[in-house]
């Protein structure tokens, strides 16, 4: 698997209509976590950036993903390759007290 950054530019101006789809959206990306498809997702403060880390085998994956989120046509979003992803989760392994 490979991993991917997007890049999302949302719209300045918030819609109702944008506003009805974040609970299924936030159901849509929790389920994608639990499957291990999307390792991070971050808003920006101002609610106009959002920028997910996930993997997938191939961009046209990314694509296929991407396409399941109920907010997508309101998403302007940019996909790169990664060659790599660090994060303190992923650089120690977790300790268990068992």
């Amino acid at each position: 698997m490979k991993q991917y950054m997007v890049d999302i530019d949302l719209p300045e101006n918030i819609t109702e209509e944008f506003m009805t789809l974040i609970p299924q959206q936030r159901e849509q990306v929790n389920r994608l976590m639990l499957e291990g498809k999307i390792n991070s997702y971050t808003l920006s403060m101002d609610r106009t950036k959002l920028w997910i880390i996930l993997s997938a085998k191939s961009d046209n994956d990314v694509f296929r993903l991407l396409a399941t989120f109920p907010m997508r046509r309101f998403m302007d979003a940019k996909i790169v390759e990664l060659a790599f992803h660090n994060t303190i989760s992923t650089a120690f392994p977790q300790i268990s007290l068992n």
